[in-house]
């Protein structure tokens, strides 16, 4: 079985600290350990400028208007994340666990992704991204819940 650049992502976030991958200064070492662990080195390389991609996405500016404002997804975004996929992110940010800034976020990161987009790869990204931001540690508690714990939402 091939691994994606998702597998890898999740390899990570169960085996080490998030300061480990976040910071660049560790990649090499950790890229090396990863393709000792059996992932190819191509997928590997495609996780961290994954990872690369999330911390340059959230150095960009974000301007948004009213906090009541629908989130319209372009042509290509609603070509790869899939309906069920929006609803999570809608009811994430109704409930008030994604603000609008994080659930940009996660759509890039989404887009960013090769492989299909399903429920379950959503809610792993809304983890990493969550998880990267020290902000958003009780966002980032409720989404844990609902990966591990509460594996029927939107079913």
């Amino acid at each position: 079985m091939k691994e994606t650049v998702l597998d890898v992502l999740m390899y990570l976030f169960e085996n080490y600290q998030t300061v480990e991958f976040v910071d660049q200064a560790n990649h090499e070492t950790l890229q090396e350990e990863l393709v000792a662990a059996g992932f190819e080195v191509e997928e590997v390389g495609n996780a961290f400028r994954w990872l690369d991609g999330l911390t340059q996405t959230r150095q960009l500016p974000m301007v948004f208007g009213p906090s009541a404002a629908l989130r319209i997804y372009t042509r290509e975004e609603i070509q790869r994340i899939p309906t069920d996929c929006r609803g999570f992110l809608l009811y994430l940010e109704q409930l008030g666990i994604l603000s609008p800034t994080h659930r940009e976020w996660i759509i890039d990161r989404l887009m960013a992704l090769v492989e299909d987009i399903d429920l379950e790869r959503a809610k792993w990204v809304c983890l990493l991204v969550l998880m990267s931001d020290e902000q958003a540690e009780e966002a980032f508690a409720h989404v844990e819940e609902m990966v591990y714990y509460a594996g029927e939402f939107l079913h």
